[in-house]
């Protein structure tokens, strides 16, 4: 199976698929910040570009290798999920919101074997008519389909990151499998886990004998607040009253993730691209006073040790919290990859 990764970020998703088998030819992106982190790492082409401007002939054209196997071909299209996000609440409408539609066109031109699409669950929400748009694309050019909201977790990300996932293909019928992780089954992977083994570094400080371990500096106040946090899960509720900022001094308990620390026995809670940021959610580290590296960001997005990111630091951070988790893409395409040899083999 080949592949070709649209919207491909730092590659989070085509080191998964990767991990599966699957030959990825490339990527396409329209921001050019990710070219060496992906090609790098990956050995795979990075295109820069903005797929509203990509068709058929261009894709031909930068990935010859696609004419006439396009019955072994998977695309995957997770587009910016920022238009769809719970966190968004502007009333405007965002510039990316019909980029999935974009990806359909292309789909609907080509017509790979296999779609892979991964976005935040609120695409179902405030994204229902793109995602139906594109469904409708599906069934015209005659794909079978699946859809549901996952948690990464249960694929052996540390991290709680629920996610909507659709695979479809034309010769087979797709179930999205169940995670292999969690109650009953293997344990899920921690904090701990996931960081534990990396040296200690300082706020602001780095470890240059691991690619990416720095962390972001704190102001004095934000130092003297995460001394003050309790170690593995604690958070601002045990600041004493000249710590507490001026937003929270009203009696506000809510938001308690914010400065928190990330308990070492439990998964992360959901990355953005801000996870290096101490004020931007629960970020802290268990224990050193400090926010987590960027290098146990990567870890706790199951990106493996030896991945390593290229920009700069907030470049780097967003091309960390923005990835598909490595191990729940490498899932998905592992089930892709099987289903589509047991089509064959009953044929």
């Amino acid at each position: 199976m080949i592949a070709i990764d649209f919207f491909c970020g730092g590659g989070g998703l085509t080191s998964g698929l990767i991990g599966a088998g699957i030959s990825v030819l490339g990527g396409y992106d329209s921001c050019p910040d990710y070219k060496d982190t992906y090609e790098k790492n990956n050995k795979a082409k990075f295109i820069c570009a903005d797929i509203r401007n990509v068709n058929a002939e261009q894709i031909y054209g930068d990935f010859p290798a696609i004419k006439g196997k396009e019955d072994q071909l998977l695309f995957s299209g997770c587009a910016p999920c920022q238009p769809f996000s719970s966190q968004r609440h502007a009333k405007t409408v965002h510039k990316d919101v019909n980029l999935l539609v974009e990806f359909g066109r292309i789909v609907e031109a080509i017509k790979p074997a296999h779609v892979f699409v991964e976005n935040v669950p609120g695409i179902r929400g405030k994204g229902k008519q793109v995602i139906d748009s594109f469904i409708s694309v599906l069934k015209k050019s005659g794909y079978f389909y699946d859809y549901k909201v996952v948690n990464a977790k249960d694929y052996g990300v540390p991290q709680n990151r629920q996610r909507f996932v659709l695979i479809a293909s034309r010769f087979f019928k797709p179930t999205i499998p169940e995670g292999t992780f969690g109650e009953g089954k293997t344990p899920y992977r921690t904090v701990r886990d996931a960081i534990a083994k990396f040296p200690e570094i300082s706020a602001g400080g780095h470890n240059d004998s691991v690619p990416n371990h720095q962390a972001s500096a704190l102001s004095a106040i934000n130092l003297e607040r995460i001394q003050h946090t309790p170690h593995s899960g604690g958070d601002r509720r045990s600041w004493p009253p000249r710590l507490i900022l001026k937003c929270h001094n009203n009696g506000h308990t809510g938001h308690t993730d914010v400065y928190g620390r990330m308990d070492w026995d439990k998964v992360a809670p959901t990355l953005t691209a801000r996870c290096y940021s101490l004020s931007n959610g629960r970020y802290g580290h268990p224990t050193q006073d400090r926010a987590i590296s960027l290098r146990e960001a990567a870890a706790l997005q199951s990106f493996s040790d030896e991945y390593v990111f290229y920009g700069t630091f907030v470049s780097i951070g967003r091309q960390i919290g923005n990835a598909v988790p490595v191990k729940m893409a490498e899932a998905m395409g592992k089930y892709i990859v099987r289903s589509a040899k047991n089509a064959m083999l009953s044929e």
